[in-house]
Formats: C-alpha cells, sequence, structure tokens
C-alpha cells in the first residue's frame, strides 16, 4: 500500500545521529507533572505540530489548546505521506523544528523506525484500549478510522442489511455494491484474518459482483445517503453517522471482524519544546480533547468519552504489516477491482 512510503525511508536511511533526547522528561510521574509541563510550556511560548487531520477539524482543536494554556499552535497540515516525507527531509538536513505529530499508523511506524520518535507516559493512557497503543508505546492512537458497511435506508429493507462479510456476495447486490479505491489495507486485514486461500477466494467473489468504485470515504457516504449507491462496503463509520444525524436516509453497520486505523499522537526525540510537545498530547489523548474530537465527527480512542462509534469488538490494522507488505497486497487489490491502475490516496 505505501510503496512511496518506503521509498522515501531508504531514500533517508542514513539519518545524523541524534543526541540525547527528553526522554527523562517524557516519561516523568511524578506528582508535579502537570504543573512542570504547564510552567515549561510557557517559557517555550509555542508548539510545532504537524498532521494529517484537516484544517476544520485541526485548528479548532488547537486554538482550544491554546485558550487553555496560553501556547500558541503552529500547524503545518498535510496529507500522511506529505508528514511523513517532510519530517525525514528536515532531519537529514539536520533541522529538527517538530515538537509533535498527529498522523496516521502506517507512516508514525515509518517515524519510529527512523528514530525521531521517543516513548512517553501520559496520565490518561488509563482510559485508552489495548489497540490504542503500539507494541513499542512510541506513538498513541488518540482516534480511529473504523471501516464498516453502510447502506441507504429507502433502499435497502432491514431484512435485506447483511449481517456478515459472505453476505455482500448475495446476488441482489451485485452492481450495486460501493468499495473505496484505497482500501488495500482493509482487504489484507480480512484476507488475513479468513485465511490467505479463503479469504482471497471471498474477494475473488466480491470482485465478481462488478462494485462500483470510488476515491474517498466522504464521497461514498454522500452517494449512499443520495440513493446513487444503495450499499458500500468500505466506509468510514463516522462519515455514515454525521450524515445520519442530520437527517439523511443511511445507517451504518459493523461486521465481524471490523478493522480499523489508527490515527496517533507522538512527541519526537529532539523537540525544540519538549515541555509544549508533550502537553500537546496530553490534551489530545485527555477527556477534553477527545471531546472535541468526538464533537468533530470523529472516533475518540478514549472510553472516557461516550460514542456509539466504537461499541463493537474490533482489530486494528497492523501499521507494522502496512510498511512491510504494501507492494503484494496492492498489486492483488489492483487486479481485482481497480483494474491494474496503481492505488490513488484521498486526502485525509
Amino acid at each position: 500500500m505505501l510503496a512511496r512510503i518506503l521509498s522515501v525511508v531508504l531514500l533517508l536511511a542514513a539519518l545524523p545521529a541524534l543526541a540525547q533526547s527528553h526522554r527523562s522528561l517524557y516519561m516523568y510521574q511524578g506528582a508535579d507533572r502537570e504543573q512542570r509541563l504547564i510552567e515549561g510550556a510557557k517559557k517555550e511560548k509555542q508548539v510545532s505540530v504537524y498532521t494529517s487531520l484537516n484544517t476544520k477539524d485541526s485548528v479548532p482543536i488547537a486554538q482550544a489548546f491554546e485558550k487553555k494554556y496560553g501556547v500558541k499552535v503552529e500547524l503545518w497540515r498535510s496529507s500522511s505521506e506529505k508528514v511523513l516525507q517532510r519530517a525525514l527531509t528536515e532531519a537529514r538536513a539536520g533541522r529538527h523544528s517538530v515538537d509533535a505529530f498527529e498522523l496516521n499508523g502506517p507512516e508514525m511506524e515509518a517515524l519510529y523506525r527512523e528514530g525521531l520518535l521517543e516513548e512517553f507516559h501520559s496520565p490518561h493512557f488509563k482510559n485508552l484500549p489495548p489497540a490504542a497503543f503500539a507494541k513499542h508505546k512510541h506513538y498513541v492512537a488518540d482516534r480511529f478510522n473504523f471501516f464498516t458497511i453502510a447502506y441507504n435506508t429507502n433502499l435497502v429493507k432491514p431484512n435485506e442489511v447483511p449481517n456478515s462479510y459472505e453476505d455482500l456476495l448475495n446476488p441482489r447486490w451485485v452492481g450495486k455494491i460501493g468499495i473505496e479505491a484505497s482500501d488495500d489495507d482493509w482487504f489484507a486485514s480480512i484476507v488475513k484474518h479468513m485465511g490467505e486461500a479463503k479469504g482471497l477466494a471471498f474477494f475473488r467473489k466480491l470482485a465478481q459482483m462488478k462494485p462500483q468504485v470510488r476515491t474517498g470515504h466522504t464521497l461514498l457516504a454522500e452517494l449512499v445517503a443520495a440513493g446513487e449507491i444503495p450499499l458500500v462496503a468500505t466506509i468510514y463509520n463516522h462519515n455514515a453517522e454525521r450524515l445520519l444525524v442530520n437527517g439523511a436516509p443511511i445507517k451504518w453497520k459493523a461486521l465481524d471482524p471490523t478493522f480499523g486505523r489508527p490515527n496517533a499522537v507522538a512527541v519526537t526525540k529532539r523537540a525544540p519544546r519538549p515541555h509544549a510537545a508533550l502537553l500537546f498530547t496530553d490534551f489530545m489523548l485527555s477527556p477534553e480533547g477527545q471531546e472535541l474530537l468526538k464533537q468533530r465527527n470523529r472516533v475518540p480512542a478514549s472510553t472516557a468519552v461516550e460514542t456509539n462509534l466504537n461499541k463493537f469488538p474490533f482489530h486494528m490494522i497492523d501499521p507494522v504489516i502496512v510498511l512491510d507488505e504494501s507492494e503484494k497486497w496492492e498489486k492483488i487489490w489492483s487486479e481485482l477491482f481497480l483494474k491494474g491502475q496503481a492505488v490513488k490516496r484521498e486526502a485525509d
């Protein structure tokens, strides 16, 4: 899936040796931790954050942080791949200007592999599910993108709503199923969960159903709500929920297994403003920050925030697998659903 990410990582494999990190601060758990972070952040005056979260969502969150702590947030927003490329390019040149990241899981894993992140502690970890943590603890999910089905309630009767992936193969859905063009990581995860032979057999049958392939999960949700596509197999449930609460004839449903993409926060090993970096990640993981994500129609990772968008069993798409096996799965996905064309990614 992420061949371009891998090429960037390989080109920049020889980064300069890093100086001593801020690990002692990042892992500090003393009673005066919050006071220490706030005082240090105020002296640092600002925090530089690179993010893939679109500006209509990231800017209000940054403004809330600024209002609470009096610390300026300098946001640089782009696609996850471009954020990764910029971070690695700057590190190669010996420029360490970014303090924290809020980014998609695979790109976070690439940054970890290049030694640009540092492990950190937050008192809000207690409210996060195990799936929010990378094995090495150098980044932590603050939000999830869950893949579910969605359907138009005017076009799909209650007794026709699929209860399993196999139900998507019912002849009634020939030519009536939508699929997002870049979801090869979801595809790989489902195949691995089913077992490769069984999983590939299922997707070959799904390809024979002549699905309508579109780029953009938001677009697919809008097409379902408009009645142009009756049923979508790969949609972010928060996109469907956003339309549902506004009265659109759309509902979503989580099938077993449900997979999600983690979007995570992390602090940089050589952050020029380490107190502000850690304070910002704390804010993103806090009930206040998580509530702001919920208000922006995102799926917060914290169990301290009430939402129906994560009340089902789920698995995380493993960023390590996405990076290491991307070429294999992207090729098969393209042959099945894209007529051999290259996968095009949506911006966010």
